[in-house]
């Protein structure tokens, strides 16, 4: 009896060991990412990711993912192989709701004439942050900054333990800004009632997967111009918002990229005047289709004071010209920034949730999260 059961012992040890190494075996990259994650602040609300899992974004266009359920539901197969993990995000919205993060971001020559600042601030509501640093074998290294709440984080559900930090690995696909080894910076910017809706055939991509591609695949602003011509753009309308994207490379030029509500949602590309050391972009059309000094709703956020916004730190960068020192980068996304910003509905309220200053030369990030802008957080790859 007792040498039967040593056997089944024995038995279940050894099948839990080969499960064990099965396991090792086919999570490997996402158990090791999933090791990375740490927590950065004293409160718990900033973290930092190191992504060792493979992902191929030739793949993920062919499979025309435009919206977040369906971004979340292409993470889920390819990190759960099969097992039914669960992963949902906050960022839908309720019928007849607004919901648009409002952003400002900007870049300037640095103070001595040698590179450029990208500055940017993500003004939300409070959420926790996660910044992801990544070498992909086939693509630049980057590092990206993600709003957990895409895939189903709160100040109420952190990354603590193993198996709360495994909807983590979703953002490879989610960065709302970020820097790739080769200078090139970009971000996201809301803008209301502007979902793009491509629509010409070509491969579609969502909202946050093209800046991925952007990171991963270009070394240039023309670069990341042409990719973005080469696919059709598709932003969620569970969301409640559209987005324009600005794109800045270590050469110094700079665009942003609208699309066009009354004309089929075509791509518009307002480009770095000639001769300029700054360019700024908050939550209105900087096309001159729709360009307006006054705040219009039609094409814009004035909810989030985004004429405002562009004033004043554009007065900050007027003033020096376009050069500013480190310093004066993080002042003038102080200027802008945000704290408990009550909206007209008398309910909303939203933050900064973070300041980031990007170093297209060094290849660095300067992070102030939350409004603490006596603490700064620093990354490089």
């Amino acid at each position: 009896m007792k040498k039967t059961l040593k056997i089944a012992l024995w038995a279940i040890v050894a099948l839990v060991l080969a499960l064990c190494v099965a396991a090792a075996a086919i999570w490997n990259g996402e158990i090791k990412t999933i090791g990375t994650i740490s927590q950065v602040d004293t409160d718990g609300y900033l973290y930092r990711m190191e992504y060792k899992a493979s992902y191929d974004l030739n793949e993920l266009v062919d499979a025309d993912v435009d919206s977040n359920a369906k971004l979340l539901g292409y993470v889920v197969k390819k990190v759960g192989k099969g097992l039914p993990i669960k992963m949902k995000s906050s960022q839908v919205v309720e019928d007849g709701e607004e919901k648009g993060f409002s952003c400002t971001s900007f870049q300037a020559l640095k103070e001595g004439g040698s590179g450029y600042w990208y500055g940017r601030n993500y003004d939300f509501f409070k959420n926790p942050t996660l910044v992801t640093v990544s070498h992909p074998k086939n693509g630049y290294a980057s590092i990206g900054v993600s709003d957990m709440s895409h895939f189903g984080y709160s100040l109420e559900k952190l990354p603590k333990t193993f198996l709360s930090k495994v909807l983590c690995l979703a953002a490879i696909y989610a960065p709302v800004d970020g820097i790739n080894e080769k200078g090139v910076c970009t971000s996201i910017m809301a803008l209301p009632h502007q979902a793009s809706q491509q629509n010409t055939g070509r491969h579609v991509v969502g909202t946050t997967v093209i800046m991925r591609l952007i990171l991963d695949r270009c070394a240039t602003v023309q670069e990341a111009l042409d990719l973005v011509n080469s696919l059709d753009i598709r932003h969620d309308a569970a969301v409640g918002s559209g987005y324009h994207y600005m794109v800045a490379d270590a050469h110094g030029d700079c665009a942003v990229i609208e699309f066009d509500k009354d004309d089929g949602w075509k791509t518009m590309i307002v480009r770095k005047e000639e001769g300029q050391n700054s360019m700024l972009v908050t939550n209105h059309l900087l096309s001159p289709k729709y360009y307006t000094t006054e705040p219009d709703p039609a094409v814009g956020n004035p909810k989030s004071h985004s004429w405002w916004r562009y004033e004043t730190a554009g007065a900050y960068l007027r003033e020096r010209d376009g050069v500013l020192s480190f310093t004066e980068a993080q002042e003038c996304l102080s200027q802008v920034h945000w704290e408990n910003l009550l909206w007209d509905d008398g309910v909303t309220v939203e933050d900064t949730q973070y300041s980031n200053v990007y170093d297209q030369d060094a290849i660095t990030l300067a992070l102030r999260p939350w409004n603490d802008y006596g603490t700064t957080y620093n990354f490089k790859l």
